[in-house]
């Protein structure tokens, strides 16, 4: 069966599945309590859409979900991705990726495209329409998400190594018909190191990042694959990087949270935080935001690395607002806190909601329930999402003048002058 095929019966039956999300939610042994809109009134909150993955709730579970600026992908343990639109909740498309219940890494995007890999194939879509543009056979068993650029698109790999892929090459391919069978092609390099690479690539367009097992964060060029720099830990590098105004965050198993120069890894500032960190950290306006396992959120000052606040019970990070954090605790719920100093501000009884997306896009708050169902919640006073890491992707808003505002009274003509 084509993908095409498969493609076309996953959003048929999603007709079905989305019919109701009772009927879902009873198949899956119960039944999840989404937020009222008076609870969330409250805190000056309120829901602003929720919907349907596709998947089978008595089989399937989701896996992944991840967010940019225009949409929220839901993958599940079946293969099949679900895409909607941010700001309405609009199913925009779903597509089975692979075969049944391979292993997946989160969706990758950029302004046009997405990227998925599954088992040893990597499917690149449109990200608004879900059309297959093409797909490779990797070389290796992959142990991280996809990255791309402008030119090459890159993946670590669970033999130590990096491969990157000429898009142009990889189009040329596509456009005579000889992917994925001849996908050796498109590779223009491999970068080999010791052990398992264990954070996603990222690229600048001029040097790609990545860190291995091996305890040590490479800088490479894209080009040449010429090293400019290699950053070596005592401990394995443990968290997925951040790159953010030309700075490197990267946590290490000893404990250490580095800040470092990504044009030549000297070291800006480092915290230690007393306990290993796993998550990503997040980056939003002049803070960062740590969460070491069970050691609570730190929020950072991102110019020294000066510890701001923390609170001991936070576990997730989940959206910033202007004003407002929001997190998990060990209990489920999701906790708000003053921005500022740290303060808590209240709860919300959301334990259903497993699935919690640590959105450093938007100020806007994704959570989904592991049988596939997704809300959206947003602050009352703000119907356009605040961009938090690509301001400029922001789409220009139309001014219009003050009806109530009193006309401004016209210049009378200067003297010696004729009206």
């Amino acid at each position: 069966m084509s993908l095409r095929t498969i493609t076309t019966a996953v959003c048929f039956s999603a007709l079905f599945l989305s019919a109701s999300d009772a009927v879902q939610a009873q198949r899956a042994g119960f039944t999840p309590q989404v937020p009222s809109q008076r609870l969330l009134g409250r805190y000056g909150l309120e829901r602003a859409w929720w919907g349907q993955a596709t998947l089978n709730p008595t089989r399937d579970k989701v896996r992944h979900m991840t967010v940019d600026e225009e949409n929220v992908y839901v993958q599940a343990t079946s293969g099949v991705v679900t895409a909607f639109d941010n700001e309405t909740g609009k199913r925009l498309w779903a597509v089975q990726l692979g075969r049944r219940d391979l292993a997946s890494y989160p969706l990758a995007s950029n302004e046009d495209f997405a990227l998925v890999a599954v088992g040893m194939q990597l499917f690149a879509l449109d990200k608004f329409s879900g059309e297959l543009l093409w797909e490779l056979k990797l070389p290796a068993h992959p142990s991280t998400s996809p990255a791309m650029d402008e030119r090459n698109v890159y993946i670590g790999a669970l033999d130590g190594s990096v491969y990157a892929f000429s898009l142009r090459k990889i189009h040329q391919l596509y456009d005579e018909n000889l992917l994925p069978q001849w996908s050796h092609d498109a590779l223009i390099w491999r970068y080999k190191t010791a052990k398992e690479i264990t954070t996603p690539p990222i690229s600048t367009g001029r040097v790609v990042e990545f860190a291995s097992m091996d305890r040590s964060l490479y800088s490479v060029s894209t080009e040449r694959r010429e090293q400019i720099f290699q950053f070596e830990t005592d401990a394995p590098i443990s968290a997925p990087m951040v790159r953010s105004d030309g700075r490197l965050y990267m946590a290490s198993e000893d404990f250490n949270f580095y800040c470092l120069n990504s044009e030549n890894g000297s070291v800006i500032w480092e915290f230690v935080s007393g306990l290993p960190v796993r998550k990503a950290p997040v980056v939003i306006g002049p803070h960062v935001f740590l969460l070491p396992d069970r050691g609570g959120m730190y929020c950072l000052s991102k110019a020294s690395g000066k510890q701001i606040w923390w609170r001991p019970r936070g576990t997730e990070f989940i959206a910033a607002t202007t004003e407002l954090i929001f997190m998990s605790d060990a209990l489920g719920n999701v906790v708000l806190v003053d921005r500022k100093d740290g303060a808590p501000v209240g709860a919300l009884p959301l334990r259903d909601f497993k699935m919690r997306l640590s959105n450093d896009r938007t100020d806007r708050i994704f959570l989904a329930t592991q049988s596939g169902l997704v809300i959206s919640i947003r602050d009352k006073n703000r119907e356009f999402p605040l961009y938090h890491k690509h301001p400029e992707r922001r789409p220009i808003l139309p001014s219009f003048a003050d009806d109530s505002a009193p006309a401004t009274p016209a210049k009378p003509p200067a003297a010696g002058i004729a009206p």
